[in-house]
């Protein structure tokens, strides 16, 4: 009999209503195993409106009360951790250790949430004027919604709701169609661990229900990662409703190399960061820029080292590499490397073809390496979102900064040097939010938040970190005078002199 995943609305499972359902594969063997229920507008109603309803009290409980539930929230994570982690490689194949450390840097921002009380800290002048104190303070937001993509199915979106309900906001979440039942399960953990009913929701569907999302009158925020030309459309539409937003969009990472580099080093962090969940994340490493005479013996070593990667089902603990989401998906990533030699292109590795016996069936691509690149390769401007990895020449440190800064996306980059001075000019003049020295995929740690410049970010908020406490909350300024006690109406004893 085939699973069928539905919506968690009001703290327990809801059916779903619509009679729309799609298809959840696992991606090594091909098969459909789950259907998932596709929720109609009726049915985001129902949860944004027990999300509305949950507010009431969730949004004026204490601080004690929300860090209490999230202690115990972490503490059963941690021990479900293998748990989701097969959850995670049955619906979207990546390998156990993969599936293991998204959990944990999903851990990280629910250890940020544990410790809200130090970041909900207002603000308090004194003495302003005679007798006036002036207060800021910071408060939830209400109904905040966070649609998710299938890459990371559990981190993601555990990058959003552990510190919008710190906050005091209720949830609504709409994670991917392709891997959802991870999300499921931390629902139930979250009732688990004793949160109230409604202040966290799963809906699950397809543009109906993200389209209401943003759109509803009750959603006071909205947080995305997706692809460019989604966040950019959840940003315009969700913005022209009124709505927070913070969007954040695809990727084109450079990793630039200067001819002082420890190559093996270059390479090792190359091949980790392009081919690492057969590079299904918008952090991955896709081109690497050489500066100067190292190109060949560069893409030499990368080339030694990706022959080497074992590709194959992502519950088999040899496996390093898993396969793609979908078949459409891997098609998609095997046009690159077909068309690449035509683009002027040197094409080093060609995954394209590639199966693994048993398991033909299976969403399969292999490693490919492309040389010599030109910028004007659709294998380059394009996120891929696959195992493919471009390398690109340069002569010159400038000439590499330029291509980098050229480039529409801005989320991530690195550079390998050993030269301190070339790597503090490189972190002041690249456009990209984030920066790697020697780092290949510089994702900050929970307390620093994580977002691009460019097209690989919407909205004025990063995630997690410092904004996105600031995204979940809002401000309020409050000024006060008390007349002195001493100044009482007559009649009226206090216990204060009056001779002040």
């Amino acid at each position: 009999m085939t699973k069928i995943v539905n919506h968690w609305i009001g703290g327990k499972t809801a059916e779903g209503a619509s009679g729309t359902y799609g298809p959840v594969t696992n991606p090594a063997t091909g098969e459909v195993t789950t259907k998932v229920a596709f929720a109609s507008v009726e049915e985001v109603d129902a949860a944004v409106a027990a999300a509305k309803d949950a507010f009431r009290t969730w949004g004026q409980s204490s601080l004690a009360q929300r860090t209490s539930i999230l202690f115990r929230f972490r503490a059963l994570l941690d021990a479900h951790r293998d748990e989701i982690a097969e959850l995670i490689t049955a619906e979207h194949g990546k390998v156990h250790s993969d599936a293991l450390g998204e959990v944990a840097r999903g851990l990280e921002i629910v250890d940020l949430a544990c410790g809200i009380n130090v970041q909900l800290k207002g603000e308090l002048s004194t003495q302003v004027a005679s007798r006036v104190d002036v207060a800021s303070i910071r408060q939830p937001l209400g109904v905040v919604a966070g649609i998710t993509p299938f890459n990371f199915p559990a981190m993601v979106p555990m990058w959003m709701f552990p510190l919008a309900i710190a906050c005091g906001n209720t949830f609504v979440l709409k994670p991917s169609e392709k891997d959802p039942s991870a999300s499921v399960r931390l629902a139930e953990l979250l009732a688990e661990a004793g949160l109230p009913d409604g202040v966290f929701n799963v809906v699950h569907g397809d543009k109906v229900a993200v389209d209401r999302l943003l759109e509803h009158p009750d959603v006071k925020a909205v947080s995305f990662v997706g692809s460019t030309p989604i966040a950019r459309y959840i940003h315009t539409t969700a913005s022209a409703n009124g709505k927070r937003v913070q969007a954040l969009g695809g990727a084109k990472n450079h990793m630039l190399v200067l001819p002082d580099a420890d190559l093996d080093a270059a390479a090792d962090a190359a091949v980790s960061a392009a081919y690492g969940s057969a590079g299904e994340r918008c952090m991955a490493i896709s081109a690497v820029v050489a500066v100067g005479a190292i190109g060949d013996e560069l893409v030499e070593k990368i080339r030694e080292r990706a022959e080497k990667i074992t590709i194959g089902p992502g519950d088999d603990p040899a496996s390093e590499m898993g396969p793609l989401i979908t078949a459409t998906h891997r098609d998609k990533v095997a046009s690159y490397v077909a068309g690449a030699a035509d683009e002027g292109a040197e094409v080093v590795l060609d995954g394209t073809g590639y199966t693994v016996d048993g398991f033909e069936n299976g969403h399969w691509i292999g490693i490919s390496l492309l040389d010599k690149v030109p910028t004007t390769a659709k294998a380059y401007q394009d996120e891929i979102f696959g195992p493919v990895l471009c390398v690109l020449r340069a002569e010159t440190y400038e000439e590499a900064l330029d291509l980098i800064n050229s480039s529409p996306f801005g989320n991530g980059t690195a550079i390998f040097t050993r030269d301190g001075g070339a790597a503090r000019r490189f972190q002041l003049e690249v456009e990209a939010g984030m920066v790697g020295v020697n780092v290949p995929i510089p994702v900050p740690v929970g307390y620093h938040s994580f977002g691009g410049w460019k097209d690989s970010l919407f909205g004025d908020h990063h995630i997690y970190g410092n904004d996105g406490t600031h995204f979940y909350t809002r401000g309020k300024v409050v000024t006060t005078r008390w007349p002195d006690p001493a100044d009482a109406p007559s009649g009226v004893d206090l216990g204060f002199p009056r001779n002040h």
